[in-house]
């Protein structure tokens, strides 16, 4: 089993400005995921109304997150868990209490489908429900193996308030450093003795001592400094789950199967690199740091403000169950606002919008039949795309209209039912070229049970049917993780799938080539790509919607009154008009150089006829434009980029196109 690299601390640049330090994170494409999402007025209001009071059970070993709150959370007098300057307030348990993380143990679907498992294997009750709390419930599961009486049930769950809290502030901080990035599957090693809780400051270089006499006297635990706590390897115990298969009797094949493995992802990539330019952990984007100063304690006027300060958005990608959650907060006893989870929803929004990936459509040839269209996927995470829970998935729309509008082509649009137009009865191929409008590349995971047939039911998957998620930068399938974050599905004769011009594997990205058939119209085509993400498919429920159970129906329940739409994470068009070319002679006007070697482009010859002018790229995106306004001559400088551009002269009667081509300078 492939295990941890190196330490790895997030890459950064430091500038002085004035005498002020300021902190640049290193990042590539879309920019560093919004650290500055901070809490709203309307937040503030609530926390001073005290509405939404969290759990403050106690058990042996662990402290539920009120216990934590007193210091780390809401001051009323704005002195600590705000920012300096700025006075912003950023306390860390009203950012956490809506995210997923904070609502683990209470999440619906996840108590569903342990239900589901369970009345698949009865005989397994024992261990699945073990097995399934060691993550989401891990201050009651664990409490319980401490003491030496496990394994942990769902039915003890429910009545422990300690657990209900999730993954709440301890079992994280708590983490053994020897045991980083070691450990998975729910295997957690926690330091008991002492009961330390590590942190980021307090190191050999920090000039402020820890003063954590207050946290020992009142909570019990002893702040320390703990390097470990920004390393990616504090969510593997979790964040790489592999899971004993069964056949379809109920009997253990002695085979294991990879439910997830986001860590291992983030080892196979560039990411996981301090040298690196793009070196990140994964607490860079979902802790995402501020420069601001912020005093950690309520109440102890004396402390000093210390940066940089981590925000605990824990924010993903689920905003399904996001919105779910805050639709049913008082059926499921949750602690959060409505006004908290709208924002937890906004910053998993934008981690989706502008942290994911980037999209490319470009317009390769066009034939009288024949448009061929490409679009390039890159992936910006610094690890699968989606990732997590198999049910996740991500699709490419693609819709091609004539200059009436009339829809010519579309591939991957979805419909009443939430689900993809033209899905195949079980699953979808990964496709490298698309020819018919009942294809669609979808980017998922999909499982297969003993017999190699699809299946959602996780103690029966034995293998992969597919798995063409897109790649994080720098994968490649000799990396010693490789065997966790394998790529199925997808023929070797993908040649641009995590490959590069050059067929060297990393690149991060894939190119989906549409073949659209035109049947002999020249005129202009609109493009318009999108590319959708879902966290809960309709079509995955099924399988476990056939049995019923407290868990299963009251989840259905919620799942048929949530709106399922999936979520827009990018949006590109373009419009062709490279088969729309005319002879300007009958216009009188001229066009020169062409080629273009300097970048300097002359129309001369303009007259009354011409209302304006325009000049498109490849991808058909607009990069210049002007009107004549009785001028004879008009001189653009073309962008740098060598390529092929149209120049369209508009008149009243009709749009005249030349095509131009730049080289290199």
């Amino acid at each position: 089993m492939a295990q941890r690299s190196t330490l790895l601390l997030r890459s950064v640049v430091v500038a002085s400005i004035g005498g002020l330090v300021t902190l640049f994170v290193s990042w590539s494409g879309g920019g560093v995921p919004s650290a500055h999402a901070y809490h709203s007025a309307e937040e503030v209001a609530e926390y001073r109304a005290g509405n939404g009071a969290l759990s403050v059970g106690i058990n042996t070993y662990f402290k539920a997150s009120g216990n934590c709150s007193g210091c780390h959370g809401h001051d009323p007098s704005g002195f600590a868990m705000t920012t300096v300057p700025g006075g912003v307030d950023v306390n860390v348990t009203d950012d956490w209490r809506s995210s997923m993380m904070g609502n683990s143990a209470r999440d619906p679907f996840w108590r569903a489908k342990v239900s589901h498992e369970v009345q698949v294997n009865p005989a397994h009750q024992a261990a699945l429900e073990d097995k399934c709390t060691s993550c989401h419930a891990p201050m009651g599961r664990y409490n319980k193996h401490f003491l030496g009486q496990g394994p942990y049930s769902i039915a003890e769950l429910e009545q422990d308030e300690t657990a209900l809290d999730g993954v709440s502030c301890v079992p994280c901080h708590m983490q053994s450093a020897d045991s980083i990035g070691i450990l998975h599957s729910g295997n957690l090693r926690l330091d008991t003795l002492g009961r330390p809780l590590y942190g980021p400051f307090g190191g050999p270089d920090d000039p402020q001592p820890l003063f954590g006499a207050p946290m020992t006297a009142f909570v019990g635990y002893e702040p320390l400094y703990g390097e470990h706590i920004n390393d990616g390897g504090l969510c593997a115990g979790c964040h790489t789950l592999i899971t004993e298969t069964a056949d379809l009797n109920g009997n253990l094949t002695g085979g294991t199967f990879v439910e997830q493995a986001t860590y291992h992802e983030w080892l196979n990539s560039s990411f996981n690199n301090k040298e690196h330019i793009d070196g990140i952990t994964c607490q860079g984007c979902h802790v995402p740091r501020i420069n601001e100063g912020v005093v950690l304690s309520a109440n102890y006027l004396f402390l000093q403000p210390r940066a940089p300060f981590g925000m605990h958005h824990f924010a993903g990608a689920n905003v399904f169950m996001l919105n779910l959650l805050k639709n049913h907060i008082d059926e499921l006893g949750l602690t959060a606002t409505e006004t908290q989870f709208d924002s937890t929803i906004a910053r998993t929004n934008r981690m989706l919008q502008q942290n994911s990936l980037l999209m490319e459509p470009s317009m390769v040839d066009r034939t009288s039949d024949t448009a061929f269209v490409d679009v390039k996927l890159t992936n910006l995470a610094g690890h699968k795309f989606p990732s997590g829970y198999p049910a996740r998935r991500a699709w490419v729309e693609l819709a091609v209209t004539n200059d009436e509008g009339d829809t010519l082509f579309h591939s991957g649009g979805w419909d009443g039912t939430y689900d993809v137009v033209g899905h195949d009865p079980s699953w979808e191929p990964h496709y490298d070229m698309i020819t018919q409008p009942d294809q669609a590349q979808i980017y998922e995971q999909v499982m297969a049970d003993v017999n190699g047939d699809r299946t959602t039911v996780l103690e029966r998957a034995s293998s992969k049917l597919k798995d063409n998620r897109l790649a994080p930068a720098g994968f490649t399938a000799a990396h010693y993780a490789y065997d966790t974050t394998t790529v199925d599905g997808v023929s070797a004769s993908d040649i641009d799938f995590n490959r590069d011009d050059l067929g060297i594997e990393g690149s991060g990205s894939d190119v989906v080539h549409y073949h659209v058939p035109l049947n002999g119209y020249a005129g202009t085509l609109n493009i318009r790509t999108r590319f959708w993400y879902q966290s809960a498919p309709p079509r995955y429920m099924t399988e476990m919607f056939a049995y019923n159970s407290t868990a299963i129906d009251t989840f259905k329940t919620m799942f048929d009154h949530t709106d399922n739409s999936p979520v827009l994470v990018k949006d590109e068009s373009f419009t062709d008009l490279s088969t729309a070319v005319d002879d300007l002679t009958e216009l009188g006007v001229r066009i020169y150089p062409n080629p273009v070697r300097d970048g300097r482009l002359t129309v001369v010859g303009l007259n009354e006829r011409v209302l304006e002018l325009e000049v498109y790229d490849a991808r058909g995106a607009l990069v210049a434009r002007t009107r004549p306004n009785g001028q004879r001559q008009w001189t653009v400088d073309l962008p740098q980029a060598e390529g092929t551009y149209l120049i369209a002269i508009r008149t009243e009667d009709r749009v005249f196109v030349e095509r131009v081509v730049v080289l290199a300078r």
